[in-house]
Formats: C-alpha cells, structure tokens, sequence
C-alpha cells in the first residue's frame, strides 16, 4: 500500500497536530489582559480543530496500515503573549511545509486519497497561520 516514507511522514504530521492542539488548548487558558475574550475562543477552536486533524490524519494512517504515534512533538506553550504567537506561527508554517512534502509523496505514490486529506488540512492550517499572523500586526492609524 504506502512507503514507510509516507507512513513516517503521516506520523510526523499526527505528532504535530497532537502537539498544537495542546499547546493552543494551554495558551487559550493562559491567555490574559484586555485581549482576552476577542482571541481566546478563536484559539480554542483552532485546538479543537488541530485535533480533529490528527484524528483524520490517524484514520489514513491506520488504513494505510501504520501505527498512529501518540507521542506529540516538543510543546512550547510560551510565558508572554508575543512568544505565544511567535511560537504558533513557527508551528503553522512548519505545517504548512511539511504538508506541501506529504503532498507530494501522496501523490508520486499514486495515492490521490491522502493528498485530497491533506490539501483540505493545509487549507485550515494556512487559515491558521494568517489568524496568528494577525494577532502580530500594528493597527492602521487614522489618517489626518
């Protein structure tokens, strides 16, 4: 059915979709100050969505028949709001990547089904991305 490279890979993704998902879900609780309620529930959700991702990733994987890991990659929840963002947008773009590579493989190895999977994932994790990419931009002045 599929290489042990794209089996590998899927157990990648599913590492890092467990650790997201943690780690979104911890940075939602923490999350402080003025901002608070404006951000903390669209964190939760994208979580909960990280996590619905490695379920989804862990069903091809158990088709394909590899062995879903549950160990996630290393969490890095952060101490300060900007390090909690510059910490979700590293991850996002690591995603990102390394499901464009999925991608790839899926489809050198004739296997339309898991690279449908992951465009549908990529296109939630770019989503992802621009919504941490947000949080860091400076309000527009008004113009006089």
């Amino acid at each position: 059915m599929a290489s042990e490279k794209l089996k590998e890979l899927l157990n990648k993704a599913i590492a890092r979709e467990i650790q997201v998902s943690i780690q979104y879900m911890w940075q939602h609780v923490q999350w402080m100050g003025v901002d608070h309620f404006a951000v903390t529930d669209n964190m939760k959700q994208v979580a909960i969505a990280e996590m619905k991702h490695a379920e989804k990733i862990a069903e091809r994987l158990w088709y394909l028949g590899g062995v879903p890991t549950t160990k996630p990659t290393q969490i890095s929840v952060g101490d300060e709001l900007w390090q909690m963002i510059d910490f979700d947008i590293k991850a996002e773009e690591d995603a990102i990547e390394l499901y464009k590579k999925i991608q790839k493989v899926a489809e050198a190895e004739g296997d339309p089904t898991t690279r449908f999977i992951f465009e549908a994932i990529l296109e939630d994790e770019e989503n992802h991305h621009d919504f941490f990419t947000s949080l860091k931009e400076k309000p527009m002045k008004k113009k006089k």
